[in-house]
């Protein structure tokens, strides 16, 4: 569920032109170009390690549990 709150709320940001903002931060830190793709990328490697964190905090335990 993390994944897809993360992807959400990065495709909220876009609409306010957070996407321009991450491209421009990125060129001038570290000399590259990125895409939308890079953009979202991150956003779904923050909703993945959100995931890993829930799982060990044992917020699935009873899902798992129940299967």
């Amino acid at each position: 569920m993390a994944i897809l709150t993360f992807l959400l709320i990065g495709w909220i940001l876009s609409w306010f032109r957070f996407e321009r903002l991450f491209s421009q931060a990125f060129k001038e830190l570290f000399n590259k170009e990125v895409s939308s793709a890079t953009y979202y990328f991150m956003f779904l490697l923050i909703g993945i390690l959100g995931e890993i964190v829930l799982l060990f905090q044992g917020a699935y335990y009873e899902f798992f549990l129940n299967s």
